[in-house]
């Protein structure tokens, strides 16, 4: 499994250290027997800083690209992997879903945080959170120019949590968040649009969190409840996705943090023993 975050977090969203038996999905794919490969993007986390200006969704795909067909050589003296899934993350599910479709090399995508109804004025208000990294301390001399972008302290928790989070989860997040640029956005909301998602011949898993203002449509409209999500999304897939939806409840965007986290690992486990057994 090749794990990469959205914009605002970085490898730390997968690996979580706090209360890791909670929060951590890399650790639980491991239980389940799954090899995981975490990657940050480029101008995020631990990769390069180029330009900000020249960073997009695409460029994350040729990326993904990459790294799928390392697994599927063999990596760093491991052998080839037979079986190769991407989970993506808001903008990485776009980005993921990008690299399917142009590529054809992957055996499942999960996409969390995601969906073809999103609620435009709340998209519109956690940009306006947004202001140069450059701006805050821990950002300067880290190689970030001064179009990237990062979310104002004390935001996050009406961006991206639902109800009952921890508060210590929200304050470690705070504390790793990272810096991205809007230049990443433009090709990879297409993906949320009719068109692209039909033409995907792959298993396809999709998450929401109940709460998650961005992805589920006006007043959560679309995430009532898995049913009602699996009834949105159904017409923008083919059969030959296998679309297999799920809600967590109380959740908001950052899924892989709410405190229930750990049933939405579930069904991950369960769909994944379907595609790759």
């Amino acid at each position: 499994m090749i794990l990469m975050s959205g914009s605002n977090y970085n490898h730390v969203y997968w690996d979580f250290p706090y209360q890791p038996e909670t929060y951590n999905f890399r650790q639980a794919m491991n239980r389940a027997g799954y090899a995981t490969l975490v990657a940050d993007r480029l101008g995020n986390g631990d990769s390069s800083k180029p330009p900000a200006l020249t960073l997009t969704a695409q460029t994350t795909a040729d990326a993904l690209h990459v790294m799928v067909q390392a697994m599927r050589h063999g990596l760093v003296g491991n052998a080839p992997f037979t079986k190769v899934v991407t989970a993506g993350h808001s903008l990485t599910s776009s980005t993921s879903m990008m690299e399917a479709l142009g590529n054809h090399d992957v055996d499942g995508i999960i996409l969390t945080g995601y969906s073809h109804t999103l609620s435009v004025p709340d998209v519109l208000g956690v940009i306006s959170t947004y202001h140069p990294a450059i701006e805050e301390p821990e950002f300067v001399g880290r190689g970030y120019d001064s179009s990237y972008l990062v979310a104002r302290a004390g935001t996050r928790a009406a961006n991206f949590y639902g109800v009952g989070y921890d508060p210590q989860v929200v304050a470690l997040d705070e504390a790793t968040k990272e810096a991205f640029s809007l230049t990443e956005y433009p090709d990879g909301l297409l993906t949320t649009l009719p068109g692209e998602s039909s033409l995907l011949n792959i298993p396809v898993l999709l998450v929401d969190g109940g709460r998650d203002r961005l992805a589920c449509g006006p007043g959560f409209g679309i995430c009532t409840d898995s049913a009602t999500l699996q009834a949105a999304e159904n017409p923008y897939f083919t059969p030959a996705a296998k679309l297999r939806t799920f809600v967590l409840p109380d959740s908001g965007h950052a899924i892989n943090l709410a405190p229930n986290t750990g049933d939405y690992r579930a069904v991950v486990i369960d769909w994944m023993k379907s595609v790759t057994g």
